[in-house]
C-alpha cells in the first residue's frame, strides 16, 4: 500500500512537489483554500481581462524543465512561452531609458549612452557571474541541513567569489560607476523584496540569469504554468481539493499525523507545507512543539517589502513595453521609506506590465490588461491602509504620467486594488511581506527554515520561506529538495537530484 502525503497549498512549490511525489508512487492530496491553483501565482480574471496575481517574469526555466523531464514531459510543449527581446524597458526618471536585451553588443550600445566606460565592463560582469552561478548553483539546488556545511571546504572556496562582506550595489561598483547602470543590474533584488543596498552580493546572479537565460512570457501569464501543472497533477492521480481551508495540524508528540479542515479530517505519512511559513506556523502549529521557531522568533525575523497593486482593464492599446521599470529620481529615499522609515513614498518607483504587446489572450479585443506594482513597506503600525489606500491609489495613477501614460485613469473599465493588508488577510501572508522572509546573510542557507523542518517530524517545507528562498526558480528547487528528502525518509526509491548545469533544450 502506497504512503500518503498531504500538501498544504497549491502554489508553485506545492504543485511541483506533487508532480514529483506522485511520480515516485506516493498517494498525494493537495489542500488549497482558494478557488484555483497557483497561490500567489494564480490568475485574476474578470470581465474578459486576465492578470497574474503575483510573478509576471518567468526566469531560468531550467529547473522546472528538469522537473517536467523527470515525469516524462517537456515544459515548452506543455506551456508555450515567448522569450522576450527586449526583456524589459528601464526608465530613469527624466534621464533616459534602456531597452534591456540579451544581445551583448546592443546592450553595450545602450549603456554607452550613459557611460562608455561601464559599457566596456559588461562582458566582464557576465563572465564573472557565469562562474559565480556555476559555482553556487549546486548549493542553491541541494539540502542545507547543517550549520557545519557553512564551514565546509566547498563553501570557504566560494568566499572570494561571493564576497559576503559586500552588498549588491557595492559589488556592482567594481564593474559599473554610473548609479543608473548599477540600478539596471540590481533592481532584481526586488524579486527578493530587498534593497540593493541590503541584499547580499551573491544576488548579482539574478540579473545575469536574465541576460544569459532569458526572460519568458508563458501564454496566459505565469499563472498558466501553475494551471497546467495542476492539470497534469490531476491526470497523474493527485487529488486537489479546492476551497478547503486547513484549520489545525494534528500531532502525536512532535510528529504531524493529520490535519483538520473546514470540511474534513485527513491523515498522512508525511506533510508538505507550501503555505507561507510564518503565517502557517503561527496559525496552525502549537508553540510547544516548535520551540526553535516559536512566535517570538518568527516575529523578530526580518521580512521583505510588500507591494501595492493595481490590476487594470483599460480601453484601447497602451504605448508601453511588455515589462517597464521606472526608477524615481528619489530611488534611494524610496528605499529608506520602505525598509527603514516605514513611510509611503511620495514619488515612488514602480513596475508596469503591459502583456498585450506579446499576448492578446490577456484582454478582450480592443482592450488591455495592465499590472501596476509599487513597492511599499510590509504591514506596520505607521501605515493605516484603511486610511491610505485611496490616497496612494491617486499617487500610483499620477506616476503613470511619468512614462507618458497620464490618460490611463480615464480609460479604466476594470480595477482591482491589493494592499499589504490584502496580502496578509486575504492571501494569508505574514505581515503582507509578499517575498517572504528577507534574504540577508543570517536568514539564508542553514539559517532559513530547513526543507526537512527539524522542529516537527514528518514535515517538509517548500516555497519562498525555506531554503533556497523566494522567486519561482528557487521555489521549484525547494520542491525538488524537499521531495528528495521526503522520499528518503519514507524509504521510497526516488532521486530527483538536479542534472549538471547546462543549457536545456529550448531554453
Amino acid at each position: 500500500m502506497s504512503k500518503k502525503v498531504t500538501i498544504i497549498g497549491a502554489g508553485p512549490g506545492g504543485l511541483a512537489a506533487a508532480l514529483l511525489l506522485r511520480h515516485a508512487g506516493l498517494e498525494v492530496t493537495i489542500i488549497e483554500r482558494m478557488k484555483r491553483v497557483g497561490g500567489r501565482t494564480s490568475a485574476i480574471e474578470a470581465d474578459g481581462f486576465r492578470f497574474d496575481r503575483g510573478p509576471t517574469f518567468f526566469l531560468y526555466p531550467r529547473i522546472l524543465q528538469e522537473i517536467f523531464s523527470t515525469i516524462g514531459l517537456d515544459l515548452f510543449e506543455e506551456v508555450p512561452m515567448t522569450r522576450l527581446d527586449p526583456q524589459y524597458r528601464l526608465i530613469f526618471g527624466n534621464t533616459g531609458q534602456i531597452d534591456a536585451t540579451s544581445d551583448v553588443a546592443r546592450m553595450q550600445e545602450q549603456i554607452a549612452q550613459f557611460s562608455p566606460e561601464d559599457a566596456a565592463q559588461l562582458p566582464a560582469f557576465l563572465k564573472e557571474n557565469r562562474t559565480k552561478l556555476d559555482s553556487f548553483a549546486p548549493i542553491l539546488e541541494s539540502e542545507f541541513g547543517s550549520w557545519t556545511r557553512l564551514f565546509s571546504r566547498d563553501m570557504l572556496k566560494l568566499l572570494p567569489l561571493v564576497r559576503p562582506w559586500r552588498n549588491l550595489d557595492a559589488d556592482l561598483k567594481s564593474f559599473f560607476k554610473d548609479q543608473r547602470i548599477r540600478l539596471a543590474f540590481s533592481f532584481q533584488s526586488k524579486y527578493l523584496g530587498m534593497s540593493p543596498f541590503q541584499c547580499p552580493s551573491l544576488f548579482t546572479i539574478l540579473s545575469y540569469l536574465e541576460y544569459e537565460h532569458g526572460v519568458y512570457h508563458p501564454k496566459g501569464g505565469c499563472a498558466s504554468v501553475s494551471e497546467r501543472m495542476g492539470q497534469i497533477a490531476r491526470n497523474m492521480g493527485v487529488e486537489i481539493r479546492l476551497e478547503e481551508e486547513v484549520q489545525e495540524i494534528l500531532f502525536s508528540g512532535r510528529r504531524a499525523v493529520g490535519l483538520v479542515t473546514d470540511k474534513d479530517r485527513h491523515s498522512f505519512d508525511a506533510l508538505v507545507v507550501n503555505a507561507d511559513f510564518a503565517r502557517a506556523m503561527t496559525r496552525l502549529v502549537p508553540q510547544d512543539v516548535r520551540p526553535g521557531w516559536n512566535d517570538r522568533k518568527i516575529s523578530t525575523r526580518k521580512y521583505s517589502c510588500s507591494t501595492f497593486m493595481l490590476y487594470l482593464g483599460v480601453k484601447g492599446e497602451v504605448d508601453a513595453a511588455h515589462h517597464n521599470i521606472y526608477f524615481s529620481n528619489e530611488y534611494v529615499q524610496n528605499i529608506e521609506d520602505i525598509s527603514v522609515n516605514y513611510n509611503l513614498p511620495k514619488d515612488p518607483s514602480f513596475y508596469l506590465e503591459n502583456p498585450g504587446v506579446t499576448d492578446t489572450s490577456m484582454a478582450p479585443k480592443g482592450m488591455s490588461s495592465l499590472y501596476l506594482l509599487v513597492p511599499v513597506s510590509h504591514m506596520h503600525e505607521r501605515i493605516n491602509w484603511a486610511q491610505e489606500t485611496m490616497k496612494f491609489r491617486e499617487i500610483a495613477y499620477e506616476q503613470l504620467a511619468r512614462i507618458g501614460l497620464g490618460d490611463i485613469k480615464e480609460r479604466v473599465v476594470y480595477e482591482k486594488i491589493y494592499t499589504p493588508d490584502d496580502w496578509q488577510n486575504r492571501m494569508e501572508i505574514f505581515r503582507g511581506a509578499t517575498f517572504s522572509m528577507a534574504h540577508n546573510l543570517l536568514q539564508m542557507l542553514h539559517f532559513r527554515p530547513n526543507n526537512r523542518f527539524k522542529e516537527l517530524e514528518g514535515v517538509y517545507l517548500v516555497g519562498g520561506g525555506t531554503h533556497p528562498g523566494s522567486g519561482l526558480p528557487v521555489i521549484y528547487s525547494s520542491a525538488r529538495i524537499s521531495s528528495n528528502l521526503l522520499c528518503q525518509d519514507l524509504g521510497v526509491n526516488a532521486d530527483f537530484s538536479p542534472k549538471p548545469l547546462r543549457e536545456m533544450a529550448g531554453v
